[in-house]
């Protein structure tokens, strides 16, 4: 028979993983409401990147007893986006696009990823911070590097400094894609497909796809969502790389498809079941930009600024390199596919 002491002990001991993680989990509560605060205040940011950059501003003011929560957020939220992520698009929507079209997304993620890993190689930035901007800048923005970042042992300044590349690229893509645009004479159509080939982030995509119509709108995020898709194959991918490297140097290897990109398949062939409301998606699509931004703002609690400011002048020359290579290369895949 179980003693009534032994049962106070193992609550305690049940309890004492909570306490430990609760005063990290609440500053991740405040900084995710003030994160979402300012996006609402200024809607082209957005909270993925206000995230991180509160979380980088308040990072060496806490307490040392937040940094277990921080890192359990960082880790454990931002995997659960990552699945959640997957019942933002169903097949049905990308075969709709058609072959071309397909074709045309995978050649351009391809291309954009390991060219910019060779452009990282020339300019000399770390390998951290050149595989940070490849994965951002070719498939989703920050979600995907935060994504990448789950497995590899990227510095926190590199995720941070590629976090910030995609917002000030991919803001000036804003206004850029709609002017080059008209300037190249491009349908609606044209338009929404290049910007969603090319621009990094969804939200920066519908506000460049914006002037031309909803119809280039719906295009370019459809077309956008299908670059997301290919973020499983990719982490995937790294991870079997890291896996190998790794096993080599340490004896240690990560799972060769992490359990989240099963995850994100998974939600990817629930979505095309149809089974899910649509009230149900537009929930959790705001559940899983809260994950993300608790995950990223854990992420820039532990960036020490010095070495973020290190990156300097060519941190800013390969953002705006991969930015040129994703538009020329999305721009030559519509023509080849006769978009």
């Amino acid at each position: 028979m179980t003693k009534p002491g032994h049962v106070v002990e193992r609550a305690a001991d049940a309890a004492r993983p909570v306490r430990s993680l609760a005063p990290g989990l609440f500053v991740v509560a405040i900084g995710t409401a003030a994160a979402f605060s300012l996006n609402k205040l200024v809607p082209a940011v957005s909270a993925l990147t206000v995230a991180v950059v509160l979380g980088v501003a308040v990072g060496g003011r806490l307490p040392t007893k937040t940094q277990e929560g921080l890192g359990w957020a960082t880790k454990k939220l931002l995997r659960l986006g990552v699945v959640l992520l997957g019942l933002q698009l169903g097949l049905g929507e990308v075969f709709g696009l058609g072959v071309g079209k397909v074709l045309a997304v995978v050649v351009t993620v391809l291309v954009t990823f390991f060219g910019t890993l060779l452009l990282g190689r020339l300019i000399r930035v770390s390998r951290g911070l050149a595989l940070m901007v490849a994965t951002g800048f070719s498939i989703c923005g920050a979600s995907a590097i935060a994504a990448m970042d789950s497995v590899t042992e990227s510095d926190k300044e590199d995720v941070a400094t590629a976090v910030t590349l995609v917002t000030l690229y991919g803001s000036a893509a804003i206004a850029l894609v709609p002017f080059v645009g008209e300037a190249l004479g491009m349908s609606p159509e044209h338009l929404g497909s290049w910007a969603g080939l090319s621009v990094h982030e969804v939200a920066q995509v519908v506000a460049a796809a914006s002037p031309a119509g909803a119809g280039a709108v719906a295009i370019a995020v459809v077309t956008k969502l299908t670059r997301v898709v290919l973020l499983a194959p990719m982490v995937a991918g790294v991870s079997i790389v890291q896996r190998r490297q790794g096993g080599a140097a340490t004896g240690k290897r990560p799972p060769t498809v992490p359990l989240f990109v099963l995850g994100f398949l998974m939600m990817m062939l629930v979505r095309s079941s149809g089974i899910v409301p649509s009230t149900a998606l537009s929930v959790v699509k705001v559940v899983t930009t809260l994950l993300f931004a608790a995950a990223l703002f854990g992420l820039g609690s532990g960036v020490k600024i010095g070495a973020l400011l290190r990156a300097g002048r060519r941190g800013l020359a390969l953002g705006a390199l991969s930015t040129l290579l994703v538009a020329v290369v999305g721009y030559a895949a519509l023509a080849v596919v006769g978009v």
